[in-house]
C-alpha cells in the first residue's frame, strides 16, 4: 500500500517535469499546470505521512 502510494507521488513528480521546463521558459499556462500538478503532489505526500503515521501506531499482530 505504502509503496503504491510512493509510486504515485514518483510518477507525479515526473509528469510534473516537462510542464515545468516550459514554465521557467514563460509559459504561462504550463505554470497553472505545474501550480495544480504540485497541490496533488502535496495531497499524495500527507496521504503518505498519514498512512506512516498509522502503520507506526498500530502494534503488528
Amino acid at each position: 500500500m505504502l509503496l503504491d502510494l510512493y509510486q504515485n507521488l514518483v510518477k507525479l513528480i515526473a509528469e510534473a517535469e516537462a510542464d515545468l521546463q516550459k514554465a521557467a521558459g514563460g509559459n504561462k499556462a504550463a505554470g497553472t499546470r505545474v501550480r495544480k500538478t504540485m497541490q496533488e503532489v502535496r495531497a499524495a505526500a500527507q496521504e503518505i505521512r498519514v498512512k506512516v503515521l498509522e502503520a507506526r501506531d498500530t502494534p503488528p499482530v
